[in-house]
């Protein structure tokens, strides 16, 4: 007699759509609903569900009635999980309820989810209450907070990020990528841009909306048209910036960030893990000059290793080497010039994949190693400067990051317009274009023009 009781408690508390309690508790009232005549009345009704005990209670009845009590009505509550009028009703045979119309197309609209033994409220998207998402973004944003004070960088470095760049086509494009990478970083960052040829108010249009504290500086050098001038007054433009982190005393961790690579966000966390100078791996991406030579190299890619830059390290983590990227597969089929159709490559080691402790750079430091040459001892010889390690008497110090630069953190790219490309100012169209194809009046030509394919734009 018992048993029977328990499986009929269980029966009915399965039939409940909002919360199922434990098959042990044979009293029925978790449900929410009456499974049955009882032998007595209670002078105060049960709620629906204790996930809705904000409810309103109806009345107590004077009279005992073994009948199941009328559906509850869910649209009144303000627990915030049921925004629509939805009925729930005991599923017992001995009381069929059958649902109008109406309240089936509430319950649809509701989009209610069943996921094991509770019931999900499926909202459209965007949330109908613009409060509420706010609320949620905040919600986010703040346990994102603990979480980096938990287990992220107890006492973060400022960044100091050095970016050589020029006024040319592809400037806003390059440089905005880097801006928006910075925007993005948790740590306090100073961005130092070199400017060959001058400070220009395209540049400075472009810097001055990051919001960060930047230092925008004139380099008194043109940039070369040729892609090996380029390198050396690059790397001449980077030890400018390296001076004024000297004479300015900022203490924090530089960085090279040219205007054209892709970092990562992860960059920035493990190069606060540097104590005096530290080397990441660099991803090389080297586009292919036309389908001619992609032909001839496409057999050789199996042979090739990985277009990697980075530490080399032995079972032990400690640094043995470098990952250098095999130039031999393009020996004269590599760009010369800014406007050759061929790949751009590398140097054999970019600046790009160094980061120092600032205060390597500093004047009459106490602590300061004596295996870094000074600044004023490289003034004259910039140009045949072409990675750290030339500040370094001991190359065997650098500390390798990223897991042992088994991790790539950001990617080296170089892909260029025409230097004799024309472009808007600021990329500001002003004044507007000629019409080309009216809206209304002219029908759309069917295939575009043939254009020639000799003639320079």
């Amino acid at each position: 007699m018992k048993l029977s009781a328990l499986q009929q408690s269980y029966i009915n508390r399965r039939s409940n759509g909002f919360r199922v309690p434990s098959p042990l508790d044979s009293s029925g009232e978790a449900s929410g609903m009456s499974p049955g005549p009882r032998s007595g009345c209670s002078s105060t009704p049960r709620a629906a569900s204790s996930a809705y005990s904000s409810a309103s209670a109806s009345p107590a009845s004077s009279s005992c009635s073994s009948s199941p009590p009328p559906p509850a009505n869910l649209s009144t509550f303000s627990g915030g999980e049921i925004s629509g009028p939805l009925l729930v009703h005991s599923s017992l045979a001995a009381n069929p309820i059958v649902e109008s119309p109406a309240n089936r197309t509430a319950v649809a609209a509701g989009s209610r989810v069943v996921v094991g033994r509770h019931g999900i409220r499926v909202r459209p998207w965007p949330h109908p209450n613009p409060e509420e998402a706010m609320k949620a973004h905040r919600i986010i944003e703040r346990v994102q907070r603990e979480q980096r004070a938990l287990f992220g960088v107890k006492n973060p470095r400022t960044v100091i990020a050095v970016t050589p760049t020029h006024v040319r086509t592809f400037q806003k494009l390059h440089l905005s990528g880097v801006m928006h990478s910075l925007m993005l970083v948790p740590y306090d960052v100073v961005w130092i841009v070199v400017e060959a040829g001058g400070v220009t108010t395209e540049t400075a249009s472009i810097v001055s909306r990051s919001g960060l504290r930047t230092i925008h500086v004139g380099f008194n050098h043109r940039m070369p048209i040729s892609w090996d001038g380029r390198h050396k007054l690059e790397a001449r433009m980077r030890l400018h910036a390296m001076r004024i982190v000297r004479k300015e005393r900022l203490d924090g961790i530089v960085m090279f960030a040219d205007d054209s690579n892709m970092h990562s966000l992860e960059l920035f966390d493990e190069i606060q893990n540097v104590k005096w100078i530290g080397a990441v791996s660099v991803g090389i991406l080297v586009r292919s000059g036309g389908a001619d030579e992609s032909s001839s190299l496409q057999g050789e890619e199996e042979a090739l290793p990985m277009p990697v830059q980075g530490p080399a390290c032995n079972a032990t983590n400690n640094l043995v080497g470098w990952h250098t990227f095999n130039s031999l597969r393009y020996a004269g089929r590599s760009a010369v010039y800014i406007d050759d159709p061929a790949p751009v490559l590398p140097r054999k080691l970019e600046w790009a994949g160094f980061v120092l402790n600032s205060r390597l750079l500093w004047k009459d430091l106490d602590d300061k190693p004596d295996w870094i040459k000074d600044l004023e001892v490289l003034d004259g010889v910039d140009e045949d400067i072409e990675s750290p390690l030339a500040l370094l008497r001991d190359t065997s110090v650098v500390e390798p990051l990223g897991d042992c630069g088994r991790h790539v953190l950001f990617w080296w790219l170089r892909v260029e317009a025409r230097t004799d490309s024309k472009f808007p100012p600021q990329w500001i169209i002003d004044p507007p274009l000629d019409i080309t194809v009216l809206s209304k009046c002219t029908p759309w030509p069917d295939a575009p023009p043939q254009l020639p394919i000799n003639e320079k734009f």
